[in-house]
């Protein structure tokens, strides 16, 4: 005979976890697929007046009492809040949001990012340009036109009206490390976060891409890494196929930071974000 009916064990069902982060860009795209406007008085104006896949959702429980709350953050970030929490009436909910890492609702943020792009080659000349001076200065390593072309796929820049003021460079390697390098902002424009908003994009693209473990090397001083998170480590410290690439002659230092998920980034950027406002 087969086991009793009692002696079967039961699967525990996942607790589905809420969408940790949302930029503003992406949280207003959703109240527009949603066609859901928040009129400037407070309430909520939404079409239920049909059968589409959308109005079905927003039949089901909670969806559109969050879908409410999505749009009230909404309208704080527009009016200068810079990040809103959306909790669950639970018991220590706020308390958990607001003192532990991982949180336990969704924080949606004004995006401090807007102007980031990966780079093309019709950057090239502009990237070349930015970094010229710090070439010549002997900070940067030599980067001919031809070697940005070459490997512009793994630049990024960030623009205003059409004039690029920062840009930096992505590699990833292997065991979960990546290398931020090339990291130069323009001089007019230093004061207004663009390093901080550079150096926070390339960390949320290393940790989406799996490399938790980020470095940067230089012969100059670090203390502005060092600000951030990042700690002096040895060669040793590198990939293999980063080490066998090191150049003893320069003598760079390296410094590396290991980044422990979103939450991590999100204080940092919650910091520097603070500092420039």
């Amino acid at each position: 005979g087969g086991p009793l009916p009692h002696s079967k064990k039961k699967k525990k069902k996942k607790k589905k976890k809420p969408v940790q982060n949302l930029r503003a860009s992406d949280a207003k795209n959703l109240l527009t697929h949603y066609n859901m406007k928040i009129h400037p008085k407070g309430f909520a104006l939404v079409d239920l007046d049909g059968n589409s896949p959308q109005q079905q959702v927003l039949r089901t429980p909670g969806s559109m009492e969050t879908l409410i709350k999505v749009g009230y953050s909404m309208v704080a970030l527009e009016k200068g809040v810079k990040r809103a929490h959306i909790l669950a009436p639970e018991n220590g909910a706020l308390v958990q949001e607001l003192y532990t890492r991982d949180g336990c609702g969704t924080l949606i943020s004004r995006d401090l990012y807007e102007g980031i792009r990966r780079a093309d080659v019709n950057d090239v000349s502009g990237i070349y340009d930015l970094i010229d001076p710090l070439v010549r200065a002997g900070t940067l390593v030599p980067r001919p036109k031809s070697k940005l072309e070459k490997e512009i796929t793994g630049y990024y820049v960030y623009t205003r009206d059409g004039l690029i003021v920062a840009t930096g460079q992505l590699k990833r390697f292997e065991g979960g490390f990546a290398e931020i390098g090339c990291l130069v902002v323009n001089k007019d424009y230093r004061k207004g976060g663009r390093g901080d908003a550079m150096l926070g994009y390339l960390e949320r693209l290393s940790l989406q891409c799996g490399a938790r473990k980020v470095f940067v090397l230089s012969t100059q001083t670090m203390d502005w890494f060092i600000e951030r998170g990042f700690r002096e480590v040895s060669v040793e410290s590198l990939p293999p196929s980063r080490q066998a690439l090191y150049n003893k002659k320069r003598k760079s230092k390296i410094y590396m930071k290991e980044i422990d998920g979103e939450r991590d980034l999100d204080a940092a950027e919650l910091w520097w974000s603070n500092q420039v406002s």
